[in-house]
């Protein structure tokens, strides 16, 4: 199986930042004491100075815009659902006649 990633909550997140940005600290030495990577450490002041607090929320499983990611299930109205059977039927009538 691959390898678990931990997640870190957002006020751990921005207290590694404030480290940095207001007490001066190298992100090795907050790595070595927070016990994470100093290149997350680096990351998440990048995305920080870029975006706010909003760049330290989790970004992983949210879709970025409608129609992205998995589609919903609903069941298909019968207007629809006629109109997509009359179409496979035009289609299908036309490689029989060809």
């Amino acid at each position: 199986m691959g390898k678990t990633r931990k997640t870190y909550d957002i006020h751990f997140k921005k207290k590694v930042v404030d480290l940095h940005l207001n007490d001066g600290m190298g992100y090795q030495t907050i790595a070595r004491e927070m016990d994470i990577d100093k290149n997350q450490v680096r990351r998440w002041v990048n995305h920080f100075q870029e975006e706010g607090m909003k760049g330290l929320e989790e970004k992983r499983g949210k879709a970025k815009g409608p129609g992205i990611g998995r589609p919903r299930i609903r069941p298909e109205d019968p207007e629809s659902k006629m109109k997509r059977l009359e179409a496979e039927n035009k289609m299908l009538k036309k490689f029989l006649d060809m």
